[in-house]
Parts: structure tokens; sequence; C-alpha cells
């Protein structure tokens, strides 16, 4: 595996070479060597205690303490959220911690916020009540005054009667109207109020009820506190003379020491918010320590901690410097001790990326993981991913577009990596260097098939063709003669519009999806040659990748050479016809379908070529295993057996070396699936590539229909209006459907061909990721 003072390899085709790790850690320095580890973020522990319950381990109580810490800083946080702050994300810097202290100060402002809050929702409800109680004196005030108004009126209507009878009976008539009519003794407050009790806004009447005597008041009291109606409402005694002055003044005092304690409690909020991202990185490094320490068993001797785990080889000397940092620092007198273990267990993957690489990277652990130090397929899909996308997205116009938005996101990755951006966006930016790819590729084949928007230019030079007459200028139907040179780069404008412009591109864009189709087969089918090689395993080298590559390209590499043939001589020769009477009719004449000289001869040799690679790929690997199983357990020299890719001194636990009886009927089954998988899929996956050819005509035939039909249509209206309608209808049909709806259909399909026909020739993918412990893993919403 190399030494432990090798370098990193930075080669992302295989992963890094990987080692299982026994640390000796004294428990007075188990703390920082935990922590250096973490700054490190090059091991990943094994819990060595997973039979144990979490309330069982050693370190359970600390974590206990920092999980309250961790409470009271979710508290500040949603307290900040409530009152319009947020966290300052300058305050974020390293440093030891002095748990206690912290503990401390985070257990008195808490107490202080806790009774702030509690003091300010007292004098809250204090001022609400006041406040509705200066609105029932208002209120009342005019009820009263309307009261007075109305006898006054009447009472000089008193002085018409002659009679006191009459007298006596209009002022009876008068009181009964005042006290009996119910509009006259309630009032509709205007705006809403904020009730003492609920907090809220409520809408509210002002009721004023007539009693006379101690009796009347209790059973009005009774009545209020059993009805439901009245059961949070508030009940209020006034005089007739008092007046709201003094209501008013009480309000003002209450409004001012309100608005000192909001004071406080902003300022207090402001200088939490301050620390707040220190205080809580700081807590979650503090748990994830001691939930790491939690994985380690404490040896006989209680004295120290014995940790396992995996780690790069090229780490070796890093992790050993940070053991002696972490002794030193810690005066202990006895140092750490690193051991490497030898394990048959298999080692996780671990490939190191950048922000570039590592979007492509986690379009192949999508899939699945890699298997250690089997070839990785991220290495061809940084090239041959946005390159198949853009030969279904072909229109520079279109491509120019899509790299103009993933620049936006590229220069200001900075500031957007840290914002919260929605679901939609945050993967739009984590897949940002894929787009960018995607859009130059798209903008190299669009200057290919000479689409901009579908409308051609005549960028590298004037059309090879021209006009014989006059008849021909208005419309590409007939007459167009070859006048120059054949056109430098890309399809002749002149294509466009044509007659022949379908067929043409028809037939182009499919034989080219072919073409493209058998190489990316024949480059997995070669990296099954090279997985098999590094592990030592030439039975599949010999029984599945030669009769694999033999029967491909006996029959689609084939017809690949036909296509390439038929372009650079012009022969008219039917490839249909010659790859079906290839199988039905051998030995025929192939007469004007002949394109080269021996052609029959050569199809019949490569037909049964094809044939005896069935046989090839089904019946030797079965025996040959079986004969090195028996050779194995003689004692005489083998090769590895169950197929794996795994090298023997890796070999996982589940493969057992005791004298075990070889299943030859599982191995010979599992061997023919295997072959009929591939012959089938050779068929169905070359057709599968015929998808290119079908997505580049939609997308061009929809940017062609949208431009003929929209753009130009509402430019032949002699209007703005139109004109405008037309522009605006044709730029969102564009984003929505071509850059939107296009764009993801193109990735989709391109995904599934790297997925399927390029990754099931050589790629395993049941590996799982290497996840060291480290600090910088620690996110913002992580516990």
């Amino acid at each position: 595996m190399g030494d432990g003072s090798s370098g990193p390899t930075m080669d992302l085709l295989r992963s890094e070479p990987m080692q299982l790790v026994q640390l000796i850690i004294p428990i007075e320095s188990a703390f920082r060597t935990i922590s250096y580890l973490g700054d490190l973020g090059l091991f990943q522990f094994n819990d060595l205690n997973a039979e144990k319950s979490p309330f069982q381990r050693t370190y359970a109580a600390q974590i206990k303490r920092c999980a309250e810490m961790a409470r009271k800083l979710r508290f500040f946080k949603e307290q900040m959220r409530k009152a319009g702050l947020s966290p300052s994300t300058k305050s974020l810097r390293s440093g030891d911690i002095d748990l206690d202290y912290l503990e401390v100060t985070l257990g008195e402002l808490e107490s202080e916020l806790i009774e702030i809050n509690s003091n300010n929702e007292m004098l809250q409800h204090t001022y609400n009540e006041l406040s509705e109680y200066k609105l029932v004196l208002q209120k009342a005030g005019e009820l009263f005054h309307s009261a007075q108004s109305i006898v006054a009126a009447q009472q000089s209507e008193l002085e018409l009667y002659n009679t006191t009878e009459q007298s006596v009976e209009r002022s009876l008539l008068l009181e009964q109207e005042i006290t009996m009519d119910p509009s006259k003794q309630q009032s509709v407050l205007e705006n809403a109020v904020i009730d003492p009790v609920l907090g809220d806004e409520v809408e509210k009447n002002v009721f004023v009820v007539f009693y006379s005597g101690e009796r009347a008041k209790n059973k009005i009291l009774k009545l209020c506190e059993a009805g439901q109606f009245f059961r949070e409402q508030t009940i209020i005694f006034i005089s007739l003379l008092e007046d709201s002055g003094g209501v008013s003044g009480r309000l003002a005092e209450l409004k001012t020491t309100i608005d000192v304690g909001l004071a406080h409690r902003s300022n207090l909020l402001q200088t939490i918010g301050f620390e707040f991202e220190h205080w809580n990185f700081l807590v979650k490094k503090e748990k994830s320590i001691y939930h790491i320490l939690n994985m380690l068993n404490m040896d006989v001797t209680k004295k120290c901690l014995v940790a396992e785990g995996w780690c790069p080889v090229f780490a070796k000397d890093q992790i050993q410097n940070g053991l002696r940092r972490a002794t030193l620092d810690s005066n202990s007198q006895i140092g750490a001790i690193f051991h490497v273990l030898q394990t048959k267990e298999s080692p996780p993957t671990f490939f190191q990326t950048n922000k570039f690489t590592s979007a492509f990277q986690e379009i192949i652990d999508a899939y699945g993981v890699a298997k250690y130090q089997e070839v990785n397929p991220s290495v061809y899909t940084i090239v041959t991913f946005p390159f198949l996308f853009a030969i279904m997205f072909g229109d520079w116009g279109h491509g120019i577009c899509l790299l103009l938005a993933t620049l936006y996101l590229i220069i200001r990755e900075k500031k957007l990596s840290s914002q919260k951006l929605g679901d939609i966006m945050e993967m739009a930016f984590s897949g940002r260097y894929v787009i960018m790819m995607m859009g130059i590729f798209s903008i190299y084949t669009g200057l290919i098939y000479n689409e901009f928007f579908s409308v051609p230019f005549e960028l590298f030079g004037p059309s090879a063709y021209g006009c014989r007459d006059q008849s021909c200028r208005d419309a590409y139907t007939a007459g167009l003669v070859k006048v120059h040179d054949t056109y430098p780069f890309g399809l002749d404008p002149k294509w466009h519009g044509s007659r022949s412009e379908l067929p043409f591109l028809n037939s182009m864009k499919m034989k080219m999806s072919i073409l493209f189709g058998v190489a990316q087969m024949n480059l997995g089918i070669i990296m099954s040659y090279f997985n098999a090689k590094f592990f030592g395993d030439n039975i599949n080298i010999w029984y599945q990748f030669v009769p694999q590559i033999i029967f491909l390209n006996s029959l689609f590499g084939y017809l690949s050479l036909l296509i390439i043939v038929k372009w650079c001589t012009g022969s008219q020769a039917d490839l249909y016809h010659v790859m079906i009477y290839m199988f039905l009719s051998p030995t025929d004449d192939l007469d004007d379908n002949q394109l080269f000289i021996g052609q029959k001869f050569f199809q019949i040799l490569l037909l049964l070529s094809a044939l005896a690679a069935v046989p090839w790929m089904l019946f030797p690997r079965p025996f040959l295993l079986k004969k090195q199983h028996e050779e194995r357990f003689q004692g005489q020299s083998y090769a590895r057996l169950d197929g794996s890719d795994y090298p023997p001194e890796i070999e996982p636990h589940s493969v057992s070396h005791n004298h075990e009886e070889f299943e030859f009927s599982e191995v010979f089954v599992h061997q023919l699936i295997h072959t009929i998988e591939f012959v089938l899929g050779a068929v169905s996956n070359t057709a599968s590539y015929l998808r290119l050819w079908a997505l580049s005509l939609a997308h061009s035939e929809l940017s062609s229909v949208f431009y003929d039909k929209v753009l130009l249509l509402a430019w032949g209206y002699n209007s703005i209006i139109a004109r405008g309608i037309g522009l605006s209808v044709f730029i969102f049909a564009t984003v929505g459907v071509l850059l939107v709806m296009e764009t993801l259909s193109a990735f989709l399909h391109a995904l599934r061909l790297h997925w399927v026909e390029f990754q099931n020739k050589f790629y395993v993918g049941d590996g799982y990721k290497f996840y060291p412990f480290s600090f910088a893993s620690l996110g913002q919403d992580d516990e």
C-alpha cells in the first residue's frame, strides 16, 4: 500500500490506499488527541461499543451536559428569530473551550432572558387591561352623554304639556326608552383591541348594565362568570364621575417601562447573537469529541483508551504528529501508540475531490459508491457526461444562456455558499460546474449543428451551395448547386429550411449516436480489463474481457466501421440491408451494398467470432473456478475464487477460508445470467443510445417552432403591442421549455446512459464511503 511518508495520490481513477489502525491513547491525553484528529479530518473511527446503549457508555453524562447547553442555544436562536435578529457569522473563531465557564454563562443568560420575558409579559398584560379600561371609560362616557342629551331634549317637550299627569307619563316613557333599548346600552369598538388574556387582537363591544343595589351586582357577576360568552371578558365597575385622565397617565408610565425592557432584551439578544455561532460550534465540537470517546474501549488497566479506525496511508505521519502534539499539550508521561492492523475487511472508499470534481463524483456515488480501488467512472464522466448532454441539447444560443447562468453562480459562490438557498437552487448551485461544462459543450455542438435559437449563421465562411436560378432564392426546394468549397466547420447553413434538411439531419444524428454509443461501451469494457489486471484476476481477462470485446465489435463495432466508410466514400449502400442479411444470408453476394473488397468474407469471419464468443463467456470460467477451488485446499498455488476484485490482504470477513463445498451449479447459473445479460444488453444498449438522436431532433424542432410560429409570426404584424407580446411569449417559452424542461430531460437521459449503458460494463459500485471524524463537517443544524 505504500509507506506512510507518501503524500496523497490526488488520483481520481482509483481511491486512496487505506489502512486499518489501532490507537492506544492515555486517558489524560484522550480528549486532546480526539480534538486534534478532528482538526485533521483524516481518521474514521470504528465503534467498539456497538453493543452498548448510549446511556451505558463512559461519557454519557458529558454528552447529556452538552445536549443541555445545545438546548439553551436553540432557545436563544428562537428568541432571536422572534425579535427579527440573526446570529453574526463573523464571530465564528477557533479556540479552546472552557466548558464550565460556557455552561455557567449560558445558564445566566437563559435565566436573565426568561426573567425579562416574564416581566415583559406581565407589564404587557397590565398595559392591555388599562388600554381596555380606558376604552370602556370613553365609550361609557359617550353613552351617558348621549343619554343626557336625549333627556334634555325631551324635558323641553314636557313644558308643552298642561297637566302634571301628562308630565309624569312622558317622563316614565322617556326613562323606559333609555334603559330598555339595547342599542343605547352598548357600543362597538371601531378597531380591534389586544385581549389581556389571549394576547391577540380581537373585536369587542362595550356594554353598560344599569342596576341598583349590591344584590343586583352579585347576580350580574355570577351570570358573567358562569356564561361561556363572558368567560374571558373583562368586567369593569366604573363611577359616573370617573374620567380617563388618570388612566392615560398610568398607560404612559407602563409604555415607558415596557420600551426600556424591550431595549434591554434587544441588547441582550444582540450580545448573544455576536457570540452565538462561536458558542454553537464549540458545543457541537465538545459533544462530537465525547461521542467519539464513547466509541473507544477502556483497556484492562483503566488507564488507556483503545481506538480502531481507517485512515489513508499518506496520512500516517500527520496522524502521528497529532498524537505527539496531544501528548505534549496534555503533559502526559506516556505517548499514544499508532499500530497498523492486518485485516481482511473491505476498506472504505476515499477520493480526494475539489469543488470542480466533487459534483461529478456525486453523480457516480448516487448510483453506488466505488468498491475499494476499482476504476472510478467519474474520471471519464467529467467529459462524457456534458458531451452526451450537449449532443441532445445542441444549440449555441441556449448553451450561452446556460453558461451565463452558471458563471453568475460561480462568480458569487463565496457569498451564495454561506446563504440558505431553496431546494432547487441548492441543487443547481452544488452542480454549477457540471452545468458550466454542459453549457460549454452545448455551445460546441450547437456550432456543429449551426443552430442559434434554431437560426443558422455563416460564421465560418460562405455556404458551399448557391442558387442555380432565381426560382430557388425564395425557398430552398430545388436548384441548389455547389459554388464554394465545403463549409469548413459544422453543418452548412443552406441545409436549414431545405426539403432535405430533416432526412439529412435524421441520418447524420442517428449514425452519430451509434458511433458514440459503441465507443463508450467499448470504453466500459476496456475499464473492466484494467480492473481485472489491477487485482490480478486473469480469469476475468481471458474469459470475460476478451469474448465481450470480440462480441460487441463483431456486430456493432462493424456497424460503426460501415458508417465511417460510407461517410468517407459517399456510397449509397443500405446499411440496414447489410446488417440484416449478415445474419440471414451471410453467403449471399452484397451487390450494390458492398463498401470494400473482401467485405463478404470479413462479415462471415465476424459472425463466427460473435457466435464463438458466447460459449467462450459461458463455459470456461465456472470450470476454472472449480479447479482452482480444489487446488486451493491442496496447498497449491491458486487464484482468487470469489470473483471479487479485492486483493488477498484486504479480503472481507464474509469470504470464508474454511473448506466449504464449491457450489458449481450456483456459479454456473450466475455465469449464464451474466452471459445472457451481456448478449442482450449489447443490442438493447446500442439501441438505447438512439435517444441522443431523438432528443436532439426534438430540441431542434421545438426551438424552430418557437422561432417561426411565435417570434416571426408576431414580427409580421405592424404593431408594437403584438411584437411585444410575441417576444414575451418567445422568451418565456424558451426559458420554461427549452432551458428548464429540456435541460432536465437531457440531463436525466445522459445520466441513464452513464449509469446503465456505460457503468454496467465494469463498475461494481458496492463500496462504502470514507467518513472521517472532522470538525469541518459539523453543519449549522447538525446535532
